[in-house]
């Protein structure tokens, strides 16, 4: 009890001192506990490292960036995630060091090459933030953990597999219409080729169905057939129309695709490429179609998504002739949403086939506008880098993911049987755009809080 201190001693020691106990050199023993150890300064915006050594935030930008080491500046210890300012130290320096904190602030800002190196070492916290995995939390749509995550799989899975089975027994069907002559065409499959044409051809489907329309009957109708009872077609651009198709398929000697379906059944691999490449690289996709696919692919995928409002057919009919060399115009509106919009491209291309994909079409509409959303995101990260390697690096991995697919379709396709083909195909068209939208509503929920 004797070797107890006043109290009052024992307040001078913990470094409680009132106004009236300081002096110059107790002054600046205090400020040795609020000075950068980079500078030699008072500290401004000081940051707090895992290691718990603190400099000044610009000081610490500066070491980053002519080091190029996430290592603390005094003890080289590595630090994890990403420094962030100490606001309650902050704080408590600008309220002991007001007129010293202000001063340096002034000097700072004055300075380009810290303002450079500031923005720098922003744009790396965001990088960083970017590719750091999101955390774990609760949603109200989503639950919890990654329980949920794998019962989502699991039933989309089970989906797709029903999907396929169901659609497996129609598919030979189409895939014999696509390929075989007008003239061994039976009744039935007369009847598929009429509701393909559009919906302006529906009203004419069951009758045909009806008589008994074969391909060899349909060969040698005339317009004058057309337009006498049983068929009563009254409209002679609907007249002209159906006899303009036949001579298509007379002239071709087979059916062109014309649906989503049928251009999967005679090209399977080609267009689980196409769908793949163009959800994740459209323009090399699209480049890829222009080379070395000119004019089963890229002709029909440019006069249907830009077609001109001064050419049509010689008859004026009601259709467009896919094998005819663009003009101008449609090359300039081709280009612009090429290298602006490319997934504009596919939602132009899909509307076109509205009436006879109706649900497949809206899945891919959400799909173009959940992926242009998806490279606005990517692009404003980019913007203002004064780094172009991030750029270099996100082309390279798009022109290597096609790459890749390309081989998949080259080598892997024949080897791989029909059933897996077709999930592939069935998961990346209907259940790839319910990722994507779980994926926006993460990116944009925290927004919506804060917000709030």
């Amino acid at each position: 009890m004797d070797n107890l201190q006043n109290p009052e001693d024992c307040t001078v020691e913990l470094g409680y001192l009132s106004d009236d106990d300081y002096d110059d050199d107790d002054e600046d023993l205090t400020q040795q506990g609020f000075t950068c150890h980079c500078c030699y300064q008072v500290l401004v915006d000081p940051t707090t490292l895992n290691c718990g050594h603190n400099f000044c935030r610009h000081c610490l930008a500066l070491w980053r960036q002519t080091s190029r080491k996430n290592e603390c500046p005094e003890c080289r210890q590595i630090w994890k995630g990403f420094p962030k300012i100490n606001v309650a130290f902050r704080d408590l320096v600008e309220m002991r060091f007001r007129t010293d904190v202000e001063r340096r602030r002034q000097t700072i800002m004055a300075d380009p090459a810290i303002v450079q190196a500031l923005l720098t070492f922003q744009l790396l916290e965001h990088e960083v933030h970017r590719r750091a995995p999101p955390p774990v939390q609760w949603r109200p749509w989503l639950g919890t953990g990654s329980f949920f995550s794998g019962v989502l799989i699991a039933l989309t899975t089970v989906a797709v597999v029903f999907l396929v089975y169901h659609w497996s027994s129609g598919e030979s069907k189409v895939e014999l219409l696509a390929r075989k002559p007008l003239g061994l065409w039976k009744v039935e499959e007369v009847a598929m080729w009429m509701e393909n044409l559009g919906s302006w051809a529906s009203p004419y489907r069951d009758t045909f169905l009806k008589e008994q329309v074969n391909g060899r009957l349909l060969n040698v109708l005339s317009e004058q057939d057309l337009l006498k009872p049983p068929y009563s077609v009254e409209n002679e651009l609907h007249r002209r129309a159906v006899l303009k198709e036949v001579q298509r398929v007379q002239e071709l000697g087979f059916k062109r695709p014309q649906t989503l379906w049928e251009y999967k059944a005679v090209n399977g691999g080609k267009s689980l490429f196409l769908l793949i490449a163009m959800s994740d690289s459209p323009r090399f996709a699209i480049l890829y179609i222009y080379l070395f696919d000119y004019y089963d692919s890229f002709l029909p995928f440019i006069h249907i998504s830009c077609p001109s409002p001064t050419k049509s057919s010689e008859d004026d009919l009601p259709f467009r002739n896919l094998q005819e060399t663009p003009d101008w115009k449609q090359w300039a509106e081709f280009l612009v949403k090429y290298s602006l919009l490319p997934y504009q491209l596919l939602a132009d291309f899909a509307w076109d086939w509205l009436d006879v994909h109706y649900w497949t079409v809206r899945i891919v509409l959400w799909s173009a506008l959940l992926l242009t959303l998806r490279e606005a995101q990517l692009l404003r990260n980019l913007w203002g880098r004064a780094d172009i390697t991030s750029v270099l690096r996100m082309v390279f991995n798009h022109l290597l993911a096609t790459v890749f697919i390309w081989l998949f379709q080259r080598l892997f396709w024949p080897l791989t049987p029909q059933f897996v083909c077709n999930c592939i195909f069935y998961w990346t068209l209907y259940f790839y755009p319910i990722i994507n939208t779980f994926t926006l509503i993460q990116l944009i929920y925290p927004h919506i809080l804060r917000g709030l």
